[in-house]
């Protein structure tokens, strides 16, 4: 019999990971030759390891190599058409074990919306009532269209979420076992709200600006370094989580979940970077949607997920011409001119803010096609070549 190859090894290693109960791995001393960020997994398992094959990261028996560190920015769950829906809620929460069954300074999980929807929108759903909620939202929301008097009906019945699209489609792939572990993850602290990865370099899920910071009450002498930031941000998870005790998850002023009488989710997991005429209502204030990206705070580059190209393009009025999946993107500003392109980020610069976007919807490239970050080179990483040539 041929020895599994690292990708069928680390697809064996997610399943038994995922039958057995929530946990999570301590910190252990390592020194990470490799540090890299992989853009949102919304995508089958063996897409996500095939990636990570690609480039090197697996070994042999089916974990990362000792000396890499892995960052997902989030959103582990939610993809696929109806008809997928079993077996890409099981392929989500696989790759949340997995990812938790690495010591937590070798694969550093954050936080994304799609996460804190299972105890955010969906905190008080069965498996059974979800069940129930999502054939009347099906029925409701088809082929991008919702029909408008059937949704008032059903949000009376079910008031916890903001629409039927998000029952049918957004947060489509819901089963309570994945709350479990999202649940177990918050608590012992395993998901992040932030990582610094150096002090000018914040890895999160969508991004904050000056007014998020003002949430935290993080002094502004201490936004242009990363460990500050990262640290006010997950204290106030912690916080968040540590009063928590039913109901939808609400970090005050950060995050504060959708419902029917709210309307959709709004804050630092939901927003992304507009310069639309149409929102420049909607990125005052916080918790949000939308956000200027001339507020973000100067002297710090955020490595993000959460937004694809073309959708950055659109909010921030460029033309839909070029846009890409798999390729990494940057946006400059120094608070009154932006910039945006695609590739790695130009060196830094005092005065100036940037943000490396890193979702480049995972599901619809080729595994060799789909660029992570090198968090030491800045720029996209490099796959190993194979052997042999």
């Amino acid at each position: 019999m041929s020895k599994p190859s690292p990708l069928q090894a680390a697809l064996a290693r997610a399943a038994e990971s995922a039958a057995a109960a929530p946990r999570s791995v301590p910190a252990e001393d390592r020194v990470w030759r490799r540090r890299l960020v992989m853009g949102d997994p919304q995508a089958d398992l063996d897409q996500v390891l095939a990636i990570l094959a690609h480039h090197g990261l697996l070994a042999s028996d089916g974990w990362l190599r000792s000396d890499v560190q892995l960052i997902s920015v989030g959103d582990h769950f939610d993809w696929g058409k109806p008809p997928e829906r079993a077996s890409v809620a099981a392929s989500g929460l696989a790759l949340v074990a997995w990812l938790a069954a690495h010591p937590e300074n070798q694969a550093v999980m954050l936080l994304g919306n799609h996460d804190l929807g299972r105890v955010g929108e969906l905190a008080g759903f069965s498996d059974t009532r979800f069940a129930e909620a999502q054939a009347e939202a099906d029925r409701i929301y088809q082929g991008g269209e919702t029909d408008e008097a059937a949704e008032q009906a059903f949000l009376a019945r079910w008031p916890q979420v903001p629409s039927a699209e998000l029952v049918a489609r957004d947060f489509g792939n819901f089963r309570e076992v994945q709350r479990t572990w999202v649940e177990h993850l918050l608590r012992v602290k395993r998901f992040r709200v932030a990582h610094a990865a150096a002090p000018d370099l914040l890895v999160l899920h969508a991004g904050v600006t000056r007014e998020d910071l003002d949430v935290t009450r993080l002094p502004p002498a201490q936004r242009e370094d990363a460990n500050p930031v990262a640290a006010a941000l997950n204290a106030a998870l912690d916080a968040a989580v540590a009063s928590w005790t039913r109901g939808p998850l609400v970090i005050p002023g950060l995050h504060h979940p959708g419902n029917a009488a709210q309307g959709e989710g709004t804050g630092i997991f939901y927003q992304r970077p507009s310069l639309l005429p149409e929102d420049a209502e909607k990125v005052r204030g916080t918790p949000r949607r939308r956000f200027d990206p001339r507020r973000l705070p100067m002297g710090l580059t955020q490595v993000v997920g959460h937004t694809r190209d073309k959708r950055s393009r659109a909010m921030l009025g460029l033309p839909p011409t070029g846009a890409r999946d798999g390729v990494l993107r940057h946006l400059v500003t120094d608070g009154a001119r932006v910039d945006y392109a695609h590739g790695a980020p130009p060196p830094p610069a005092p005065g100036a803010a940037m943000v490396v976007f890193t979702d480049g919807a995972m599901r619809e490239c080729q595994a060799p096609d789909y660029a992570l970050f090198d968090l030491d080179t800045r720029a996209a990483a490099t796959a190993p070549r194979p052997e042999g040539r």
